[in-house]
C-alpha cells in the first residue's frame, strides 16, 4: 500500500493518490500525471478507482489511459458519462476557476468508455466493495479494501490534513447534507481499521474522523443557512487557524467555495442539475 503525494502545485499533502494491490485510487488532476508516473516508476496498475470526477481527483484519469490503454476505470453510474466526454465537467468547472483551470487542473482527457467499469450502489469487486456515498458530491463512491480493512473515502469522509481539523468540502454544484450524513453512516458500518481521505493521509482513529465530518456538517454547514457570506468566512478561519498546514487546507478546500457550495443547497436554484 503506497502514497502518492501529487505534489499539486509544487506543495505537499494536498492530493494523495493510493496504489494499493495494483489499483490506483483517486490519480488526481492532469497537472500531476508526471509526478504520479514518476512515483510509480515503470509499476503498471491493472484498475484506477475514481471516488468522484472532480478534477483534483479524476482529472488525469484518460491521460492515463492514453498511457495504460488495457487498465479498467471505476466510477459510479452518474460520473461514468462525464468521464467518457468531459465537455459538460469542464465548462461547469470552468464557472469556479475561470483562467486558472489550464495552471490549476492540466489537460482533461476523455476515457474511453471500453476501459470504464460503471459502478452502482454496492459492488463487490475482487479485493475490494465500493458503496454509494453521495453528499460530497452526487456521483460519489467510497471503497474498502476488504484484506487491510482500509476505507479509501475521497472527500465523503472529509479532509484532515497532518494535525488539523476534520473539515467537510462543500463546492458546487451539488452538495447534499442529508445524504452526506448517510454516506458516513455506510462507512461506518463497514467498521474499517483505517480511512483515507484523499486530502490527506491514512489515519486509524476511523470513528473519530467520522464523528469529525458529522461535527462541521452539524456545524459550520448548518450555519451557512443563516449566517451572510463574511460571518460565515470568519467563522470557517477561526475553525481551522489551529491548522499547522493552512496552504495545504486552502488548496484542497477554497474558502470562497465551502461557501458557495452550501447556499446552493440551502437556497437552491429550480434547476439545480448536477452536471447534466
Amino acid at each position: 500500500m503506497r502514497l502518492i503525494d501529487t505534489l499539486h502545485m509544487g506543495h505537499e499533502h494536498v492530493i494523495g493518490a493510493w496504489l494499493v494491490d495494483g489499483v490506483l485510487v483517486d490519480p488526481g488532476p492532469g497537472s500531476t500525471v508526471d509526478r504520479v508516473l514518476e512515483e510509480l516508476g515503470g509499476e503498471r496498475p491493472r484498475v484506477i478507482a475514481v471516488t468522484h470526477i472532480h478534477l483534483d481527483h479524476s482529472g488525469g484519469t484518460g491521460t492515463l489511459v492514453r498511457e495504460w490503454p488495457d487498465v479498467e476505470v471505476w466510477v459510479h453510474e452518474r460520473g461514468a458519462p462525464h468521464l467518457a466526454d468531459p465537455e459538460k465537467l469542464l465548462s461547469s468547472a470552468a464557472r469556479l476557476y475561470g483562467d486558472e483551470m489550464d495552471r490549476l487542473w492540466g489537460e482533461t482527457l476523455p476515457v474511453p468508455r471500453s476501459n470504464i467499469k460503471v459502478l452502482g450502489d454496492d459492488d463487490r469487486l475482487g479485493d475490494f466493495r465500493s458503496a454509494y456515498t453521495p453528499g460530497h458530491a452526487s456521483h460519489h463512491v467510497s471503497y474498502l479494501h476488504e484484506p487491510s480493512g482500509t476505507a479509501f473515502c475521497g472527500d465523503t469522509a472529509g479532509v484532515r490534513i497532518g494535525d488539523g481539523p476534520v473539515l467537510a468540502p462543500t463546492p458546487p454544484p451539488d452538495v447534499d447534507l442529508e445524504a452526506w450524513r448517510a454516506s458516513l453512516d455506510v462507512i461506518a458500518g463497514w467498521d474499517a481499521s483505517a480511512v483515507v481521505p484523499t486530502h490527506f493521509g491514512r489515519f486509524e482513529d476511523v470513528g473519530a474522523q467520522l464523528d469529525g465530518v458529522r461535527a462541521y456538517l452539524d456545524d459550520l454547514a448548518t450555519r451557512a443557512r443563516e449566517l451572510d457570506h463574511d460571518a460565515w468566512i470568519a467563522a470557517y478561519r477561526e475553525r481551522i487557524a489551529p491548522a499547522g498546514e493552512m496552504k495545504a487546507i486552502e488548496q484542497a478546500m477554497p474558502i470562497e467555495q465551502q461557501y458557495a457550495g452550501l447556499r446552493r443547497y440551502w437556497d437552491p436554484p429550480a434547476h439545480r442539475s448536477r452536471y447534466n
